[in-house]
């Protein structure tokens, strides 16, 4: 007997969720149990579980407002690694895709592509197996040469080095959190982040790092 994968769908559109229910329903390998019209919601939907069980599969959309589909990605898999995560989006952009695999995403799929091309990628999901089609894995390959030819320092995401520049200017976690619609939790998780990357000890330091590499506005 074939299982039945569990589908999670996450998209701030109501128009696109119920798109892709309808796709889906057209598949018996598949069931969609819970949608969530952000990222937060979609925590708050794990975090109180599933009668039937969690999700298998989340179709994940790369652009919310609050936590975007790359944080969302990043902190589920933070707390349910067993999660396989697709990225769906309109946009085709070589430090997006790099971001999304970078966060954990299994696949990252545009909205383009047909039912058929999606089930697809749900099913490779659900092994573990990445599916990507050509234009997505060229851009991969070139944010990964852009990313080793800018050098260390350019390793931060972008959301890495807003973080950065508000730290430079001497804003607190609370403020930084504030200012891009994100958690503080998230906050400290990207100042860690930099303090590794960076190679320094405090957030003094990374001020004068972004100071040094004249990214900072002077204040």
């Amino acid at each position: 007997m074939t299982s039945v994968h569990k589908i999670m769908i996450v998209d701030d559109h109501d128009m696109v969720r119920a798109g892709l229910k309808t796709y889906l329903l057209l598949e018996p390998n598949f069931e969609v149990i819970a949608e969530a019209g952000s990222g937060e919601e979609a925590l708050r939907l794990l975090q109180k579980g599933f009668e039937g069980g969690a999700p298998d599969v989340v179709l994940m959309d790369l652009m919310m407002p609050g936590m975007d589909g790359v944080e969302t990605t990043r902190t589920l898999l933070a707390q349910y690694p067993d999660l396989k995560i697709v990225m769906l989006t309109s946009f085709l952009e070589d430090e997006k895709v790099l971001a999304a695999v970078e966060a954990g995403a299994v696949s990252y799929v545009l909205k383009t592509v047909s039912a058929e091309e999606l089930v697809y990628a749900l099913s490779g999901a659900v092994k573990g197996m990445p599916v990507m089609t050509a234009d997505v894995s060229q851009a991969l390959t070139r944010g990964l040469r852009q990313r080793t030819a800018q050098g260390k320092e350019e390793g931060l995401t972008e959301r890495e080095k807003e973080v950065l520049l508000l730290i430079a200017e001497g804003h607190s976690n609370k403020e930084i959190a504030e200012e891009l619609h994100i958690s503080v939790k998230t906050v400290k998780t990207h100042v860690s982040n930099l303090l590794m990357k960076c190679e320094l000890e405090d957030r003094t330091q990374l001020a004068v790092y972004a100071h040094r590499k004249g990214w900072a506005k002077n204040v």
